[in-house]
């Protein structure tokens, strides 16, 4: 209270939109809770209305308990102890490895450590954030209970509790590391690299509430740009009952009745909770996906004020919840749901409700308008983990639009007085009606010795479509990439994925891969998959698929530019429908040609763009185009445009090799020729070749050498491809007498499909009608990236002299030689960027196995399927981020996608843990009618009850000492809530 007597900072915040701050956006999460060992099991049973609380044999205990057999008046110790807590699967379990951990290193860790570290890493992934790539600096604020792994499993053992005493502070600090409080955030900071604040918060039961409002000011306050936040409670060993005692905070029966009349106490379980968050502006320009907002938060202390320590106070409660309305700037008449703290014990739930009411009253008098729940009721008491918990269970209900029932509820508690009150027990569930305003929740958690703290929580604004965009592609297709430490964890999270779209039938393809190649980590094993519609991508990713791994850290680009011969009708169809990138690419070359040549343009166009059943046929359009004069023009016109969409997407090269007409489009992109030179050029050198007299050509499988020891005059080497392909030029009847030769010889050969012999003699007269072509032209200097292949000796300067291009006209295409070259050292990726895929053939057998150098192409070959270049382009994309290329996802898509939520990493957990070796000190003892202190109340004499007995009417426990403190706490409620009626 401030000095005036109120609540906060005096009269509520004003609710005005414009001066309320923007908010932090809850864009991932994960969580293991009782019953369900993840986030969609734990919102399964929460709207199912279950309960993850176990209830177990005194048979299973795993400490010893004297007094449970023949003990007692009336069995009394039996019928008191309750074998019930909820409890978390795994906890022995953890991916060591994963998190470069060895073996004793993992065992003498507080599995509270460790479990926590795989969350932190699951809720980045849901988030859609590689803590590796995000430019920010991402916070840590985390809380845990104690460590009750070295007390009870590794203090077992006297010699190993002596050599820890003895090293705190000056050993090797292995087990202090492993299972101090400490260490929690900061592990998880070191192990992810996160460079924001990382902070251990402890508040007792309000720990992860208070980290999640101490990640929103240091969003806000741009300490850190993103965070994570949340906490986690195991307590070993789990299968641990309790004694009951009436007045107590501990539930009769092991069921957790919050606000319920037969409310009794509570009961403790395992589980934990993590949040990602971020500031709102950065999810909405990020794209995220957004499960709420938080506009307000607070968290304050009790104080002295109250009846004893571990008491709750009407006041502090009430305060809390009054800053977190004023700092949201909102008016609590638009909160539609509140997550209760709603531990179900006789003096917290009145107390709770009380306190809510308070803070409300300052806002409206209206009743029974907003809905009350507590997940306790599901999952049992969290403890450090509950106010994370609560917010998950919250921000689902605003993501769903739903208000999930509350469990244990048949009538109210008769010490709260909901119908004076803004509250109502939600019991049934149900949709969660739209309002004038959008819909909000308050989150409530409360910590023994009093510091408390509240969030208040709205839906996320509504989703905007991706825009459309120039560069994005525009098919259905998209590629998944994924990757994982090994083959196995690779296998497992296809099938994870598969299995994911099989049951998310709304889910955006599109969105789905944006996410896996902006949002997680790429690990060394890969794979990809591009799939041109949901069923496609299923089965093949529940097929066998090629497993790779990156050649180097960062390997540099080759680009491959093959030569004539590569062409083919509708070549460039499917990359001008699908990828406007392209098409703008492809348009500004033949509008460059069309500057030297409009009807070549057009012909070249209508020939690139042929499809099926439309115009000429197949037969005639491929005899056309396969005209040098057309031939020539079209490859260049693809390759660049082909070459410019990679350079968009991050997939630039260090070196580029032309295969004969291919080299124009190498020197276009590195600066020698501009565009409308290349294009006026090729176009003016396939004229000049195709009115060359006819000739004919042939590929010899031999090496060059034995090539040339056995070749007649009349003919050239036109080309040396690789060392078991050698090409020959010349007159049509000394071709085909070569070709008995090598018959005759058992020397494989085959004829091309050429009109001309290239590269020999018989283009003469083209070279110098071409020399004089381009002899009036000033070129540039090449950069240093084409490896040449009519210079043997590698020099490429020579391509600033027009001579150089006359004289490539006749020289043999030494491209075995500029392969070798390019590849020498290896760590390079090989890339054909034209149609076809015989250049990455012929790389590959040059380099070898051992080269250490990739290969991918981009297109389909005309045999497979010449129009089904769109998806051969993905599929090329995904070969080479496969080998380790860097690709500019943001560019590829032509923007940011929405990130969806995912299947996480499949960790392969391993068993680590320490059994407690036999105790020497005697097993507990019940010893009946001692009292106990719990939650500020010594509680009266416990009441016979027999086995199988119902548990008692919460009215029973309201006696002597505990019936005087509420009726104290609910006077000074009273009075409070007649000031602030007489204030207003």
């Amino acid at each position: 209270m401030t000095a005036d007597g109120s609540f906060g900072a005096g009269e509520p915040a004003s609710p005005d939109a414009d001066a309320a701050r923007p908010g932090v956006a809850i864009v991932g999460m994960a969580g293991r809770f009782p019953g369900a060992d993840d986030v969609d099991a734990f919102w399964s049973m929460i709207r199912e209305g279950r309960t993850g609380v176990s209830h177990f044999s005194p048979d299973d205990v795993e400490i010893p308990i004297d007094g449970l057999g023949a003990q007692g008046e009336d069995g009394e110790a039996a019928a008191k102890y309750v074998c019930a807590k909820g409890l978390m699967n795994d906890v022995d379990m953890f991916d060591a490895r994963f998190f470069g951990y060895l073996p004793r290193e993992a065992e003498v860790m507080d599995p509270q450590h460790r479990v926590f570290l795989e969350m932190c890493w699951q809720a980045l992934e849901n988030a859609g954030c590689d803590p590796a790539r995000y430019a920010g600096a991402v916070g840590v604020f985390a809380g845990c209970y104690m460590d009750t792994y070295v007390l009870w499993n590794l203090c077992s053992d006297e010699a190993f509790r002596a050599r820890l005493v003895e090293s705190i502070q000056v050993g090797t600090l292995q087990t202090e590391l492993g299972n101090d409080k400490d260490y929690l955030a900061t592990r998880v900071a070191f192990k992810l690299g996160l460079r924001g604040p990382a902070m251990t918060i402890q508040t007792a039961c309000s720990t992860s509430l208070v980290a999640i409002a101490q990640a929103c000011q240091s969003l806000e306050s741009y300490a850190c740009d993103m965070a994570l936040a949340g906490g986690i409670t195991i307590v070993l060993p789990q299968k641990k009952g309790y004694f009951y005692k009436e007045g107590g905070m501990l539930s009769p029966d092991g069921t957790c009745r919050t606000f319920d009349a037969n409310a009794a106490g509570t009961v403790f379980s395992n589980g934990a909770a993590v949040l990602a968050l971020k500031r709102i502006e950065d999810a909405i320009a990020d794209r995220d996906r957004i499960y709420a907002v938080i506009r307000g938060y607070a968290t304050n202390n009790d104080g002295g004020d109250k009846v004893s320590y571990t008491a709750p106070s009407v006041e502090g409660q009430a305060e809390v919840i009054g800053l977190a309305l004023d700092s949201a700037g909102i008016d609590a008449r638009t909160i539609g749901y509140v997550e209760a703290h709603g531990t179900a014990t006789p003096l917290g739930d009145p107390i709770e409700v009380a306190g809510l009411t308070a803070a409300y009253r300052r806002h409206t008098k209206d009743n029974g308008y907003c809905a009350i729940g507590s997940v306790k009721a599901n999952l049992g008491h969290l403890d450090v983990a509950s106010g994370a918990i609560g917010l998950i269970k919250t921000s689902l209900c605003l993501d769903e639009k739903v208000l999930p029932p509350q469990i244990n509820f048949d009538r109210p508690n008769p010490k709260i007085d909901f119908d004076a009150s803004p509250f109502y027990v939600n019991a049934d569930g149900g949709a969660w009606p739209e309002g004038d305003a959008p819909r909000r929740a308050g989150v409530s958690s409360f910590g023994v010795g009093g510091t408390n703290a509240h969030v208040v929580v709205e839906e996320a604004p509504p989703v905007e479509e991706t825009p459309a965009d120039g560069r994005r592609f525009a098919g259905d297709g998209a590629l998944f990439v994924l990757s994982a430490r090994n083959d196995d964890a690779l296998a497992a999270a296809k099938a994870r994925f598969a299995d994911h779209l099989e049951t998310n039938e709304n889910l955006s393809l599109a969105d789905a891969a944006w996410t896996l190649q902006a949002g997680r980590r790429e690990f060394e094993r890969r794979t990809s998959v591009f799939a041109a519609d949901r069923r496609c991508a299923i089965d093949a990713l529940r097929a066998p698929a090629s497993v790779s791994t990156p050649i180097n850290a960062a390997p540099e680009l080759v680009f491959v530019f093959p030569g004539q011969g590569a062409q083919h009708p509708g070549m460039a169809k499917g990359l001008y429908d699908a990828w406007p990138l392209f098409r703008e690419r492809f348009d500004a070359g033949l509008a460059a040609l069309a500057e030297a040549d409009a009807t070549l343009a057009d012909d070249v166009r209508a020939l690139c763009l042929w499809s099926e059943g439309v115009g000429e046929t197949w037969e005639a359009a491929g005899a056309r185009i396969a005209d040098t004069s057309r031939a020539q023009p079209a490859i260049a016109a693809f390759q660049i445009a082909l070459a410019r969409s990679l350079e968009s997407w991050g997939l630039a090269p260090a070196a580029m090799i032309g295969h004969s007409i291919g080299e124009f489009a190498a020197a276009h992109l590195d600066g020698v020729l501009d565009l409308n030179d290349a294009m006026r050029f090729v176009a003016a050198r396939g004229k000049a070749m195709a009115a060359m007299p006819p000739g004919a050509m042939l590929a010899v499988r031999a090496n060059l050498a034995a090539v040339e020891a056995m070749l007649p005059q009349a003919l050239a080497i036109a080309a040396a491809n690789c060392p078991t392909i050698t090409i020959v030029s010349g007159p049509t009847p000394a071709i085909d007498a070569f070709h008995a030769v090598c018959a005759a010889q058992d020397v494989g050969v085959s004829r091309l499909h050429t009109s001309h012999a290239f590269h020999s003699q018989m283009m003469a007269p083209a070279a110098a009608q071409f020399g004089q072509e381009i002899s009036a032209t000033n070129l540039s200097a090449p950069t240093g990236k084409i490896v040449s292949t009519v210079r043997p000796d590698g020099d490429a300067d020579a391509m600033a002299a027009p001579a150089y291009w006359s004289e490539q006209i006749l020289r043999p295409v030494a491209f075995a030689d500029a392969i070798a070259r390019a590849g020498q050292g290896g760590g390079r990726i090989f890339v054909e960027i034209g149609p076809g895929q015989a250049l990455t053939a012929m790389a590959r057998q040059t380099l070898g196995a051992q080269s250490g150098c990739g290969f991918a192409s981009l297109s389909p070959t005309p045999v497979q399927d010449p129009l089904a270049a769109a998806p051969a382009l993905g599929s090329g994309v995904g070969a080479l981020w496969s080998l380790g290329a860097m690709v500019d996802w943001e560019g590829f898509n032509g923007g940011r996608r929405r990130k969806v939520a995912m299947p996480t990493y499949p960790f392969e957990r391993k068993r680590f843990w320490v059994e407690p070796t036999a105790r020497a000190a005697p097993a507990l003892v019940y010893e009946a009618g001692k009292d106990a202190e719990e939650d500020g109340v010594v509680a009266p004499a416990p009441i016979e009850a027999s086995p199988g007995a119902p548990p008692p009417a919460a009215s029973a426990a309201f006696s002597g000492d505990v019936e005087a403190l509420v009726r104290k706490q609910l006077e000074v409620v009273s009075a409070q809530i007649d000031y602030l009626r007489r204030r207003s």
